[in-house]
């Protein structure tokens, strides 16, 4: 059997993988590897059609009985997060790079009142730098490169979680397709947790290598977000990255913006 195991093309999930995608670290498994955007990720995990795969907090609500969630791995922001940013004036319709996606879930929480919009999220910035929406969130590289397109911060979403909760932003999880069996899960979570080592121990060449996926950062830039986002969290979210991700999933649920999920943490 080929598990298989999906992340999102970009830099902090690349430096994540790397001892995996260079052979260095092996899965319990043989695997085939399918890179895809988040939301992508979201929607075929919603349909258990990945086996290992990245997710954001929000989908998890969705699809909670279906995968056990990694407590390594995890994209947390420790007061940052993703961004919503604007060319000026009043904000109405929002752009948010997909339904599923915990960027989309904190705006509504934050901003309960704008219209949102979904667009691919390496097409937000162009969309609201053209007038096309007011405002757009922006997720991975475009948290530090969205004053390039002249455009200003309206909120981080990150520092907003903070001030309401004082805990880490969950956005993205690794998670294990439930059929699989939690054995499996644990032995995938020891192997994420080598490739992340591995990376840490050979980082010059793991930068570079997540560099390739970074849409134009410079590699002192590709180290700076892989920092953000391959955090002590992403070691092991530990019980505070634990109660970000209930916290998040209760006030969503109690707000009637998902149904009730309680995760199987491993």
């Amino acid at each position: 059997m080929r598990i298989k195991l999906a992340h999102s093309p970009d830099a902090d999930d690349a430096y994540m993988f790397y001892g995996i995608a260079s052979g260095a670290v092996k899965l319990p498994a043989p695997y085939v590897e399918f890179l895809a955007d988040i939301e992508t990720l979201n929607r075929l995990a919603l349909a258990e059609l990945l086996d290992v795969t990245a997710v954001s907090a929000h989908a998890l609500a969705y699809a909670c009985d279906k995968y056990y969630v990694l407590r390594v791995g995890a994209s947390m922001g420790d007061g940052y997060g993703p961004v919503v940013v604007s060319r000026g004036g009043e904000v109405k319709h929002v752009a948010v790079p997909g339904r599923y996606t915990t960027a989309a879930l904190l705006l509504q929480l934050a901003m309960p009142g704008v219209k949102t919009v979904e667009i691919p999220f390496d097409k937000i910035l162009e969309a609201v730098a053209a007038g096309v929406v007011d405002a757009g969130v922006v997720i991975h590289e475009g948290q530090i490169t969205y004053h390039r397109a002249g455009l200003k911060k309206v909120v981080d979403l990150g520092e907003w979680w903070l001030r309401e909760t004082g805990l880490p932003t969950p956005l993205g999880l690794d998670v294990v397709r439930s059929a699989l069996g939690r054995e499996f899960a644990e032995q995938a979570a020891k192997a994420l947790s080598e490739s992340i080592k591995y990376a840490d121990a050979h980082r010059e060449e793991a930068l570079r290598y997540a560099q390739r996926f970074s849409r134009g950062l410079s590699i002192e830039e590709t180290a700076r977000f892989v920092d953000m986002y391959v955090n002590h969290y992403t070691r092991d979210m530990g019980p505070k990255g634990e109660k970000a991700i209930s916290t998040l999933l209760e006030m969503a649920n109690e707000r009637g913006l998902t149904p009730p999920c309680k995760p199987v943490i491993v």
